[in-house]
């Protein structure tokens, strides 16, 4: 590697909108992100409200043009 063209890789501070904070290393001292494993329901087994009314709006389509299952 030529030497002086590369940026400093160093430990960053990382702190999400839930307030999780963890370090990695990067070449920026800091970083803000959205979300983290601690807070984003694929990873913590959380399933929010957004899944729900989906299957909701799936199951009134089906009673709205008839096609529920009945035996």
């Amino acid at each position: 590697m030529k030497k002086g063209i590369h940026p400093e890789y160093v430990e960053t501070k990382v702190m999400c909108a839930c307030g999780n904070t963890f370090t990695v290393m990067s070449n920026k001292p800091e970083l803000h992100i959205e979300t983290c494993d601690k807070c984003h329901p694929f990873y913590n087994g959380k399933k929010d409200g957004a899944s729900a009314s989906k299957a909701g709006r799936v199951e009134k389509f089906n009673r709205k043009y008839g096609l529920d299952k009945q035996n």
